[in-house]
């Protein structure tokens, strides 16, 4: 019998390794999109200091990482390509790349305090954010308590409750162990970049945990949010897509277009791909998001 749950553990934990092992690629790229002239910092606030990268001109889009990832890892195709047209944020939340983890608590409403503390800090009064699996939930979030600086909302890959990915993926998150991430591709950008790589453990700990949280934004949120959401997944990343259906329901979506009024929202399936392989559709994820924001 235990042989057997090992067995079946491992097996769920498939989609962790291809995330794992994807990333390698990602940081790759970053080596040769991330040579355009940037401007980096860090922002002071909250009592810890989040890193923040700012590419190209004109009006400002936010991107917010998924889980485990940094700015490389995540954006180094999409940001340099939105750079062309865009101003564009990206940061790396409590714990993540180059901001140091600290004793304050990992909550939804705390990382989008962050976020917002962090565009205040840049004089940014209002933004188009793009948040990708975690930075999706926390771009919910920060529409939702501080809905006067988003403009547009652009969800990657992501659900707003715990229970709208599959049942798949909830169990591969609660076999997953930081010892787990020992001798990959992220321990070894971890260690490049983090500012204090004893925190490595510690910081996968609660990110784990976190990620296990039984979370739900509230539907009466989600349906309050006033700015123009556009939700992107793929066909097979591991989000329920009767949930994704029901939320798009819930953000004025899922109508009958040709006898009513289109919705200002927009949901957008992208064909052949995961989880992890969506973040290397550029090209569909620019077009979708260009096309939402004009």
């Amino acid at each position: 019998m235990t042989t057997q749950r090992t067995i079946r553990k491992a097996c769920l934990l498939l989609p962790i390794v291809s995330i794992i092992l994807s990333s390698n690629c990602f940081a790759q790229q970053a080596d040769n999109n991330l040579k355009i002239s940037r401007k980096t910092g860090y922002a002071p606030v909250n009592g810890i200091k989040i890193y923040y990268e700012v590419q190209g001109e004109g009006k400002p889009i936010l991107l917010l990482h998924g889980s485990f990832f940094t700015i490389e890892m995540n954006w180094s195709r999409l940001m340099p390509e939105l750079a062309k047209t865009r101003k564009v944020i990206a940061i790396e939340m409590q714990g993540h790349g180059r901001t140091l983890d600290s004793d304050k608590p990992i909550s939804h409403k705390s990382l989008a305090s962050d976020v917002a503390a962090v565009m205040k800090y840049l004089k940014i009064d209002s933004a188009d954010i793009l948040g990708y699996s975690l930075g999706g939930r926390i771009a919910f979030q920060l529409a939702i308590q501080n809905p006067e600086i988003v403009r547009n909302l652009i969800i990657l890959s992501s659900t707003y409750r715990a229970d709208g990915w599959q049942p798949e993926v909830r169990n591969a998150l609660q076999a997953l162990q930081p010892a787990f991430f020992d001798n990959t591709p992220l321990r070894t950008e971890y260690f490049r970049v983090a500012p204090d790589t004893t925190h490595w453990h510690k910081f996968l700990s609660k990110i784990i945990a976190f990620n296990n949280t039984n979370y739900n934004l509230g539907d009466e949120n989600i349906k309050s949010i006033k700015v123009p959401v556009l939700l992107i997944a793929g066909d097979n990343d591991g989000i329920d897509k009767n949930i994704l259906a029901d939320t798009y329901k819930l953000l004025g979506g899922c109508v009958f277009g040709d006898m009513t009024q289109v919705p200002k929202s927009q949901l957008s399936i992208i064909p052949g791909t995961t989880h992890v392989s969506i973040l290397m559709e550029t090209e569909k994820i620019l077009l979708a998001t260009n096309s939402f924001l004009k």
